[in-house]
């Protein structure tokens, strides 16, 4: 067989198995490290195996099998081990026994989620162990996602895995009065996945990456199990929002467009009636969290770009609500670009201008500030907040659109 059609295959299985099947090996060992170290394994035997034998039937029963002889290898090498040999032999008949029928293992990424926000683990390690454990990012795009050296976030990520197996804490979910705040910490983490890829230039795609979609996937996931939680829901809508504007954020070029000019013909329409009833379900609830409120905000843009029409009021009332729910920096440049929609270019920079020092390193609030300065016809500041900007910026296609933006302010001004 061709190699391209092989590595093309093992992608696949990767981007759509790879969280089951570390989940799958987790909860039986109790081990996510190496876990995750079987299932790496696996992939690559299956790299030198698969252009010579084929692509199998069951690619996630045979990388299952992999797994297993690797736990058992390492077994023998760490006596520590031996104690795991009996359900390593359930493991690796559970996969024969998926190879020979229509069986398929479990999906028990939900609970490697909640094992992951579990209180004994640093809240701040709850996302970025998320992040890899069940999708498979690398520390070093996690680590690009928080600000942090790959070596540092690899470290933290390490030390979390290892708690997690010196603690003996279950891979479950928890029952329903023990949920607390690992709710919230499992859905930040899901959105952070979602959001994760755009900070990589190399996948910025979401089609492509596969990352975008596993996380709808564990969102609707998380709504399944819990289809009366309106923050769930909320989650949902939120992605689902965004993902139907995927393909209008980049031109026929490849350029970026922004949402005010990006062409809604292109806009998943399906996806956003999805969204909107959603929303609609969550709304029934008496609560508003984070997620319902940042979908309503994007109901309200989509709402606007479709019909043209926007209750500003509304919307600050929204942005205050959030401010005062789930406060962020995101939150409040979010409510600076609506005082500005709603009240003038002048009233939205005095807005950004009261945010504080936060904003320093935030390259929307740089977008923003240099945006408001051309509105208001001070083209050379605005000059120099579009480069301040452009160099804050991940997404090469980013860069260029501001850089073109100082260029032109910077002829204005001339």
């Amino acid at each position: 067989m061709n190699p391209d059609p092989v590595h093309a295959a093992v992608e696949r299985v990767a981007r759509a198995s790879y969280g089951r099947l570390v989940a799958f090996l987790a909860r039986r060992t109790g081990d996510v490290q190496a876990a995750e170290d079987a299932i790496a394994e696996a992939f690559a035997a299956a790299l030198r195996t698969w252009p010579r034998d084929g692509v199998p039937d069951k690619p996630e029963a045979w990388l299952l099998r992999a797994a297993h002889n690797r736990f058992i290898d390492a077994s023998r090498r760490d006596s520590v081990r031996d104690a795991a040999l009996p359900e390593l032999a359930r493991i690796a008949q559970s996969a024969i026994s998926m190879a020979e029928t229509n069986e398929t293992f479990p999906d028990e990424r939900l609970a490697m989620l909640f094992a992951c926000a579990h209180p004994a683990l640093d809240a701040g390690v709850h996302t970025p162990l998320m992040l890899q454990a069940v999708m498979g990012l690398d520390a070093g795009t996690i680590a690009i996602a928080f600000l942090v050296a790959p070596s540092a976030m690899s470290q933290r990520l390490v030390r979390a895995k290892q708690k997690l197996r010196q603690t003996g804490i279950r891979i479950e979910v928890p029952d329903a009065d023990e949920l607390g705040g690992r709710l919230e910490a499992v859905l930040s983490a899901i959105y952070a996945a979602y959001t994760a890829r755009y900070n990589d230039a190399g996948s910025l795609d979401p089609i492509a990456g596969g990352i975008g979609l596993e996380a709808i996937e564990l969102a609707r996931l998380m709504g399944e199990w819990m289809p009366q939680e309106p923050e769930t829901l909320g989650l949902l809508a939120l992605l689902l929002y965004c993902e139907a504007r995927s393909r209008a954020r980049r031109g026929v070029s490849g350029e970026y467009v922004p949402l005010d000019a990006q062409d809604t013909t292109r806009w998943d329409r399906s996806m956003i009636g999805e969204a909107e009833e959603l929303l609609t379900r969550a709304a029934r609830s008496a609560t508003a969290g984070r997620f319902q409120l940042e979908a309503a905000l994007q109901s309200a843009h989509v709402h606007a770009r479709l019909h043209g029409e926007i209750d500003h009021e509304a919307v600050l009332r929204l942005y205050a609500i959030l401010l005062e729910t789930a406060p962020s920096v995101g939150a409040a440049v979010g409510h600076s670009t609506a005082i500005a929609a709603a009240h003038g270019p002048a009233a939205g920079l005095r807005a950004l201008d009261s945010v504080g020092s936060e904003c320093d390193s935030y390259q929307p609030a740089w977008a923003l500030r240099a945006d408001l300065l051309r509105q208001l016809g001070r083209h050379a500041e605005a000059a120099t907040a579009y480069n301040r900007a452009a160099g804050l910026s991940d997404d090469p296609a980013v860069r260029q659109f501001l850089l073109a933006r100082a260029a032109t302010c910077g002829s204005s001004s001339r």
